[in-house]
This record gives C-alpha cells, sequence and structure tokens, in this order.
C-alpha cells in the first residue's frame, strides 16, 4: 500500500541517504550529508551477490536487493533521498514509487537512467550532461578527506616506509572501464613508470592494485616489475593495506586515468600528481572525438536565439535516445593539469601551489534552495 511521504514545510524535512558498499560513491553522499542542516538517516542496502557485477535495468525495484541484509525500509517515507550509483537509485527510484512521488530524489554522479527519473542530480565535470534545469554542475566530484586517519596510518607504517630508498612514488592503479583497457600496453606503461623509478631515481616505486584491478594485469605486474619494487595486491582484508598510510608518507603519486577518486584525493591532499595515460579499446580515437562532440552539444555558449534553438534539438535528441550523458575522461584531467594539480606523464613532478577545494557549500546550498522551492 502506497504512503505519502511527510513534507510539511514548517518542520524540517525527512532525509535518506540510501547506499550500497561502494566506499569511493559512499564518500560523495556522507560530506553532504554532515554538512547539512537536518540529520539524516542512513539506509544500507546490500546488493544480492548474483548483481555485484551484473548491472540490472534501473527501474523502481528491489529483486536486485537482499533485503534481510538490508535495513528496513517502510514508512514514514522521507522527503528526501540522497543516493549514488545504479543499484541504490533503484532503490531511491522505488521508495518515490511508494510515496506516490512525494518522496524527491537528489543523486549524485552520472544517471545510469534518464535524467528525468530524478528531481535533482549532483553532476561534477567528468560527466558530460544534457542541459536541463534540474541538473547542478560542480567541477569536482566531492571526496571527504580524513586527515587523521592518513596520518595514523602514517604513523603505523613509518618503520616500513621510511626505511624504503627516497624518492618513494605511489603508483595508484584501478581497472577497464570503458573506454580504457587493462592490456599488454597498459602494463608496459606501468612498469615502465616503476622501473624509471627504481633504476633512474633511485627510488622506490610501491605499487597499490584495487579491487577492480584485473588477475591477469597483476600477474603481468608480478613477473615482470623489478624485484626493488613494492606491490600490494587489494583484498578483502584491509589490516595491512598501506594506501592511507601512503596517502601521508609517499613523496609523489601517479595514478591511472580511470581513477578519478584516487587523483582527487591526492590533489586535495596537496600532493605532487602524474597520470598515467591507459590503452583505450579499438575504436578508441572514435570514442575520444564521440565524447568530445557530446560536451560541445551539451554546452551552452551564450544566450543567442540560434544557441537555444541548438539546445532545444540537443534536449528533443536526448529524450528519443539519440545522445545521452557519458563521462570524459580527458576533459575532466584537463582541468587538473590547468590548475596545476596534476602534470602528464614525462613531466616533472610538483607539488600545487594549493590543494584542490571542491563546491560542497554550493551544492547544500543548492539542495537547501531545492527543499524549500519543493515544500
Amino acid at each position: 500500500m502506497m504512503s505519502s511521504a511527510r513534507h510539511d514545510p514548517v518542520t524540517t524535512p525527512v532525509v535518506w541517504m540510501v547506499l550500497a558498499d561502494k566506499q569511493g560513491d559512499n564518500a560523495q553522499v556522507d560530506i553532504v550529508a554532515q554538512a547539512l542542516p537536518w540529520p539524516v538517516i542512513r539506509k544500507y542496502v546490500q546488493v544480492r551477490q548474483e548483481f555485484a557485477i551484473k548491472k540490472p535495468a534501473v527501474r523502481a525495484a528491489l529483486d536486485h536487493i537482499d533485503l534481510e541484509q538490508s535495513d528496513a525500509l517502510k514508512t514514514p517515507w522521507p522527503n528526501l533521498i540522497l543516493t549514488v550509483g545504479r543499484r541504490p537509485a533503484m532503490v531511491a527510484l522505488w521508495i518515490k514509487q511508494q510515496s506516490s512521488g512525494n518522496s524527491k530524489i537528489i543523486l549524485f554522479g552520472k544517471p545510469s537512467s534518464r535524467v528525468s527519473d530524478y528531481d535533482l542530480i549532483i553532476s561534477s565535470s567528468e560527466i558530460l550532461m544534457p542541459p536541463f534545469s534540474n541538473i547542478v554542475n560542480i567541477q569536482y566530484p566531492l571526496m571527504r578527506i580524513d586527515s587523521d586517519a592518513i596520518q595514523h596510518a602514517a604513523t603505523e607504517w613509518n618503520s616500513r616506509l621510511s626505511q624504503l630508498p627516497k624518492p618513494l612514488i605511489a603508483i595508484m592503479i584501478g581497472g577497464p572501464t570503458k573506454p580504457y583497457v587493462y592490456d599488454l600496453a597498459t602494463a608496459d606503461t606501468v612498469i615502465k613508470q616503476a622501473q624509471d623509478i627504481n633504476n633512474r631515481q633511485q627510488g622506490t616505486a610501491y605499487l597499490v592494485t584495487s579491487r577492480r584491478t584485473p588477475k591477469t594485469f597483476i600477474q603481468q605486474l608480478r613477473s615482470r616489475l623489478p624485484e626493488n619494487c613494492q606491490l600490494h595486491i587489494w583484498n578483502t582484508n584491509q589490516n595491512d593495506n598501506p594506501y592511507k598510510a601512503l596517502l601521508g608518507s609517499a613523496d609523489g603519486f601517479m595514478v591511472t586515468e580511470d581513477s578519478i577518486s584516487m587523483m582527487i584525493e591526492v590533489a586535495k591532499l596537496g600532493k605532487p600528481l602524474t597520470i598515467l595515460p591507459l590503452s583505450t579499446r579499438l575504436f578508441g580515437k572514435l570514442d575520444r572525438y564521440r565524447r568530445q562532440l557530446t560536451g560541445k552539444l551539451f554546452s551552452r555558449q551564450n544566450d543567442s536565439l540560434l544557441d537555444s534553438f541548438r539546445i532545444c534539438l540537443v534536449r528533443i535528441f536526448y529524450h528519443i535516445g539519440v545522445i545521452r550523458q557519458v563521462r570524459d575522461y580527458r576533459a575532466f584531467q584537463q582541468h587538473l593539469f590547468q590548475q596545476g594539480h596534476a602534470v602528464r606523464v614525462g613531466q616533472t613532478m610538483k607539488t600545487p601551489e594549493k590543494p584542490l577545494t571542491d563546491n560542497l557549500s554550493d551544492v547544500v546550498t543548492a539542495i537547501v534552495s531545492y527543499s524549500k522551492q519543493d515544500s
């Protein structure tokens, strides 16, 4: 039975954040929840094992969720739902359906379905979004840096890391995502940089993989890395993971270009950062042109009648499915390069003049303003 959400403009709105197990995604919502002027109720949903990798079709549904292992989803329904990612968003859509549309969804990141499915979308510059009024554009993803945890980890690891030859350069490795592949050429790129650090610079390359890093790629690293390199392979036991310690102790960082969250962490700490290029798929150049064209089509160039007509056509093309929102990693990296937060491979690492700052206050203002309008 459906029940309307309570939305009395005189009272504090009821706010839920619906999250699954992707910590990088969740961090964007957590940082906003802590900054909002209202209490936020955390609702964790456990994705069923068969949908951990398989992508379910986006719709208002709970059949991809293990309800026994998830937090209860029951009335009174919230006024606002903060969520991120395909699978939690499906739960948010289901909640909105149960509330007869009164629960409003604020989605962070790239939607896996149509923009119109959500009431407000917080989108950073790596995501090319169509020009609709329910989108709030920010330059960089929102990431919380736990300085105390980083310092604690650096202290715990000091006896191990301090003995290694300097400079200590952390090479942080992500995993394949369109349009990038982790093939032999990508392995060659990573290994070449590690060899340069250990041999020419007489330092230490400390490689850290992620849960997305393919096993075949890890095997390449194991068999071909110089003996004096350090390699940590991600596993479910995070007690002995050097990632945070390296954030606090490394002299510089190299991050594969697929991992925006790791780039942001390093940049927000104000540490030297190099972005490692990856191989692209068979039609990589064509894919790049497609993303560039999408960016130009979606952009607002001026207030002329002609540009307004172009935007109108773009919205029509979006509605009929000719063009869709898409990520443009290279455009995002260009922001980092231009603002001095990162350099390309082959350039000298340098400490930025100041750490990267985000648009958290703008996002909080947008959500509070939306809540008042919706009242």
